[in-house]
């Protein structure tokens, strides 16, 4: 029997998958990949080589110079370049397509589900669907990054997921192109969150951590001690998906970091 092509439908869920699993999670035992690849008709193996025909376009393996990757199609790279060009839009497409096909929930459902908070704010229809699309988006973020990093925040690698954020680079409200790119993502614990994005903390260009003066004005101090100067010039533990982006981060010193 010929080979049956991958739908769009298709290749929407496999690009969500391959941003969500952890790296080391691609394989056919996967209680997720399993799940999925039945509701497509596909084996598990299938799934697998697609998504590890998916990491063989990500950049960041080619550089690292991965070996063993699959070749991938022109229908593989254009769904990459399509999720890379407007990530809010492909983003939200594929979390709908993923619903879709596991049933997980249905769209006359949501008002019901968080009636009361909508009932109290008085929301319309289209309100309520702005909020919704804005949690499938804030949700697949969070997943992404904290996978990226196997869940460890990259200073500390505090493993604690309650204790984790998935924290933006470029400033989420000024900057609503990039929400959803998981290259403007790092996965900090919540105190290196809040030092992050108040600008006490930063990184280098070799990605090394650097720390405000106007932190260190504080010392001597024994929690600044043990929290950000025991961490001082150490390389942040990079993700195995996703690297963060130095444009973004060259921004955030220059424009953000309290020197």
């Amino acid at each position: 029997m010929p080979r049956r092509l991958w739908t769009r439908q298709e290749l929407l869920i496999a690009m969500n998958l391959y941003c969500k699993l952890p790296y080391g999670q691609f394989d056919k035992s996967n209680s997720t990949i399993i799940q999925v690849a039945n509701k497509l008709n596909r084996t598990p193996s299938s799934l697998v080589m697609k998504l590890c025909n998916i990491a063989a376009i990500d950049p960041f393996h080619q550089n690292r110079g991965v070996k063993g990757l699959k070749s991938y199609s022109r229908q593989d790279k254009a769904i990459w370049d399509e999720f890379n060009d407007d990530w809010e839009n492909m983003v939200i497409q594929s979390e709908e397509e993923l619903d879709k096909l596991l049933a997980t929930t249905k769209e006359k459902n949501y008002p019901q589900e968080i009636s009361e908070e909508y009932d109290r704010l008085n929301l319309k229809n289209t309100e309520v669907e702005t909020v919704i699309r804005a949690r499938k988006g804030q949700n697949f973020f969070r997943n992404t990054v904290l996978s990226s990093y196997n869940s460890r925040c990259c200073i500390t690698e505090n493993p604690i997921p309650e204790l984790l954020v998935a924290s933006h680079i470029l400033p989420w409200a000024k900057y609503p192109e990039y929400r959803l790119n998981p290259r403007n993502g790092l996965c900090l614990a919540k105190t290196h969150d809040s030092a992050f994005d108040r600008g006490l903390i930063s990184f280098d260009q070799d990605y090394k951590l650097i720390i405000s003066p106007y932190l260190e004005s504080f010392l001597p101090n024994e929690t600044l001690e043990v929290n950000f100067l025991a961490y001082k010039s150490k390389e942040m533990i990079l993700p195995d998906k996703f690297k963060p982006d130095e444009n973004f981060l060259l921004f955030h010193r220059e424009k953000i970091f309290r020197p």
